[in-house]
């Protein structure tokens, strides 16, 4: 079990700090963030908990689980390792994106 947890289906509302203050009810919380969409700015749904202990962690996923926050049922596991992006080429523009 790892210590970064996945925290999902969060009101757009919720904020690093209330995060971290919720998370707290199950040990030292090392850190939380919000994914921010860059564009907007707003927030995109999910973020990360990182708990100092993996007993912390395990506590934090089985009471937050399917916990209803403002009308949502969070989802929280274990965070998987972040998948490297292919860097070949593409992305914006199409046919002709060069005039």
């Amino acid at each position: 079990m790892g210590k970064k947890l996945y925290v999902g289906n969060l009101p757009f509302s919720a904020t690093d700090q209330i995060l971290s203050d919720t998370f707290a009810q199950c040990g030292t919380v090392a850190s939380a963030k919000i994914i921010m969409d860059r564009d907007t700015g707003r927030s995109k749904g999910f973020g990360f908990v990182e708990m100092s202990t993996d007993a912390e962690a395990a506590d934090a996923i089985s009471k937050f689980n399917g916990l209803d926050y403002d009308g949502r049922p969070m989802t929280v596991n274990e965070a998987k390792p972040m998948v490297p992006r292919d860097n070949g080429g593409g992305g914006r523009g199409g046919r002709n994106s060069y005039r």
